[in-house]
């Protein structure tokens, strides 16, 4: 029993020495996981025995690389390679230059003619925009603001964090995603400021030693009714909806005084035009009357003696005419002349008198006012 012990020892070191003389070409170390940052590099180690013939690299089970004991075979010149000697091993390194974002996988290194190989896994990150919107800041002291900061176009999402170097009290922030951009986040820092000084928004990527910031600067005045805060603080609801009430109205009573005007204006043109046209028939009533008295005029002639302040003898002396030429109309149809009376009537002194003359018909007849 214990020779059969004794045996088990020798027989472990023959079978050891069997597994490396058949173990030749192998993978000793493989790559191992990285994370890197887009537009920078990432390098993958492997190390392998002496004995090697062909050394293939893969990126997503797409041969990328190839390398022998004399040279690289290269056929992207993002992918470059380099070897180093460690004791009887050898390491070959593969470099991949300016990296991109869809470059994210598995790294894979294998050997030719053997079953065996070794991967890792890459992971690319990217540094997206970090801001502060408005820039420098303008607040009223001892008063509340908020102040925002945003990171754009980050991958993964940054963890965000504040430098505060001014006197505030009571300082606080929240950071999370952006509701509407999963590759956005946004972190608002409250404070009351007390004075002028900075503040600084810092970015930092996860599992990177890589991070970003902005800084602004803060200045603080006295509180005043026109003072505002340019961090974003705005007025509240009840004020907006009394501002829009107010607007909404002005703008209402604007319409109605346009309306208003617009009436009267219209309004007082109907009154131009009327009184222009009263003006116009009172100016031909006034040019008939006139045409009538002065082909009166015209027909005798006239005495200076006659005063026309009497109404009543102006009336008989027309009733008179009116009579005499109709009867001369008369006997003109009948064919008989006219014989008018050469006698006058005898009336009061100052009376105005009226003659006719006719010889004939055809006579143009004459009238005389004395």
């Amino acid at each position: 029993m214990e020779g059969s012990w004794k045996g088990i020892p020798a027989m472990l070191v023959i079978l050891a020495g069997l597994a490396a003389s058949g173990s030749s070409y192998q993978i000793i170390e493989g790559p191992k996981n990285a994370t890197v940052l887009e537009g920078t590099e990432a390098r993958f180690n492997c190390t392998i025995s002496r004995g090697w013939r062909l050394i293939m690299w893969a990126l997503n089970d797409t041969v990328v690389l190839s390398i022998t004991p004399t040279e690289p075979i290269i056929t992207n010149d993002r992918f470059t390679s380099a070897s180093y000697e460690e004791g009887s091993n050898s390491i070959s390194e593969m470099i991949i230059h300016d990296v991109r974002l869809q470059d994210t996988g598995r790294i894979k290194c294998s050997l030719q003619n053997s079953d065996r190989d070794a991967s890792a896994f890459l992971s690319v990150q990217v540094m997206g925009e970090l801001l502060i919107p408005r820039g420098n800041l303008i607040v009223p002291e001892d008063k509340p603001c908020n102040v925002t900061c945003h990171a754009l176009g980050w991958i993964p999402l940054p963890d965000i964090s504040w430098e505060i170097g001014i006197p505030v009290s009571h300082p606080s922030y929240n950071s999370g995603p952006e509701p509407d951009d999963v590759q956005s986040a946004v972190s608002v820092l409250t404070l009351t400021p007390q004075g002028n000084g900075t503040l600084t928004c810092l970015a930092n990527m996860k599992g990177l030693n890589a991070h970003k910031s902005v800084t602004v600067n803060l200045t603080v005045v006295q509180p005043s009714w026109g003072s505002i805060d340019r961090a974003g603080t705005s007025l509240p609801t009840w004020a907006i909806a009394l501002l829009a009430v107010s607007l909404s109205l002005l703008l209402i009573l604007i319409i109605v005084l346009i309306i208003i005007f617009c009436c009267c204006c219209v309004s007082r043109q109907e009154k131009k035009e009327s009184s222009y046209q009263n003006e116009i028939r009172k100016s031909a009533s006034m040019k008939t009357n006139k045409e009538t008295s002065e082909t009166n005029v015209k027909s005798g002639s006239e005495n200076n003696v006659y005063s026309l302040d009497e109404p009543r003898t102006a009336k008989l002396a027309s009733l008179t005419s009116e009579s005499l030429e109709s009867s001369v109309w008369e006997q003109h149809r009948n064919g008989q002349p006219y014989q008018g009376p050469d006698h006058r009537w005898p009336g009061p002194a100052g009376r105005p008198q009226v003659s006719f003359i006719m010889a004939s018909p055809k006579t143009v007849r004459n009238v005389t006012l004395v």
